[in-house]
């Protein structure tokens, strides 16, 4: 088994990837060796404002025999293809969400990397960060009795007012419900297990959307998905939940509450690392804040804890079996939708026990 810090590449330099080299340039454990891009110029830049050392085209970093995960922060439909490649070169792979934009393409990513003796990572790692990993703290505990349901809603007026490029967050494989869902859809498994049962209904607001910033501002493109989802999930461990995934909404809401035996509890935004967390009692008149302690080092944090694993031999948390769950309960949905009708999931997921509550990215623990 290999030591010391763990090499990792970034394929994909857009707009995800500030956040992500901010973070994984500031871990400890892990070193940062070179970005890929299909614009090289673009990954140079990237490469060069984070003191990264190379860059170029993908061909070019996977060969580098030092990097050791590769980083998929590329557009959706993009993700398998990188994906495969990069676990034909020999490499562990962490990806941007959704996994793939179709769960055969997911299960196949899996299947070729288990052949491999490698390991598949994927966004979001948000449940990682600090709020939501002390709800998963204050579940076990018992705050709120057994939990009964749960209502998530992610609503807006939809990301082309700030987003220079939208075209790609309206096109299959992503819309509200596989761009934003997964944050909340990997949340409530992290938290209550897999979805066994579907029942779901969609339709789309406009046709074309019109570019509200950058270069292309005032520019219209066509929709091709669903901009409204509502589904009702019902988990294998008991748990029934409501979920709305909206860009059409001209009210910001972003919510996940859990009713228990006992009580109620508001999580932080899944698509954030941090709090508040609040708890409402049968019998109280408002909400109560709880302690959040864990990490909010942000984006890489799924990276940083399968870094970690790899040397230390131990199942990550941010997994691909994860990911591939998260997946086919989006394309079940999507199914639901389309066909009127309640459908069934057969795979699992496997469970995600919490971080240690010392658990610190900036502190070594790599020989």
């Amino acid at each position: 088994m290999s030591s010391g810090p763990v090499g990792v590449a970034l394929v994909g330099a857009g707009v995800i990837s500030t956040q992500y080299l901010t973070a994984l340039t500031g871990f400890p454990d892990i070193r940062v060796l070179a970005v890929a891009d299909l614009d090289v110029a673009r990954a140079r830049a990237a490469a060069e404002t984070y003191g990264v050392p190379a860059w170029g085209d993908v061909a070019s970093v996977l060969a580098i025999p030092e990097v050791e995960i590769v980083v998929n922060l590329t557009i959706p439909a993009a993700h398998a293809e990188i994906a495969g490649a990069a676990l034909a070169a020999g490499k562990h792979v962490y990806g941007e969400k959704p996994l793939a934009l179709a769960p055969e393409d997911g299960a196949k990513i899996l299947a070729d990397a288990r052949a491999r003796g490698l390991r598949v990572g994927s966004a979001p790692d948000t449940f990682l960060g600090a709020g939501l990993q002390s709800a998963q703290r204050a579940l076990r505990a018992g705050v709120i009795g057994e939990p009964v349901s749960a209502t998530a809603v992610t609503q807006g007026p939809g990301p082309e007012r700030w987003h220079p490029s939208p075209e790609f967050l309206y096109q299959y494989g992503a819309g509200p419900l596989f761009d934003i869902g997964p944050y909340y859809l990997t949340a409530l498994v992290a938290l209550f297990g897999p979805v066994t049962r579907v029942a779901a209904t969609a339709r789309q607001a406009r046709a074309t959307r019109v570019i509200g910033s950058g270069p292309q501002q005032g520019t219209s493109f066509a929709v091709e998905v669903p901009t409204h989802v509502h589904a009702l999930l019902d988990f294998a461990a008991g748990p029934s939940t409501s979920a709305t995934f909206s860009f059409d909404s001209a009210v910001p809401r972003r919510m996940i509450e859990i009713t228990g035996t006992e009580g109620t509890l508001s999580l932080p935004d899944p698509n954030t690392f941090e709090g508040p967390l609040l708890v409402q009692a049968f019998g109280e008149d408002d909400w109560r804040e709880l302690p959040v302690t864990g990490s909010t080092a942000g984006r890489g944090m799924g990276v940083l804890d399968m870094a970690r694993a790899l040397r230390d031999g131990s199942d990550h948390r941010a997994s691909g079996e994860l990911a591939q769950h998260v997946l086919e309960l989006m394309a079940t949905v999507t199914e639901s939708a389309d066909a009127h009708t309640v459908r069934t999931l057969e795979t699992g997921a496997p469970a995600v026990p919490p971080l240690p509550e010392a658990w610190d990215p900036a502190a070594s623990t790599l020989a």
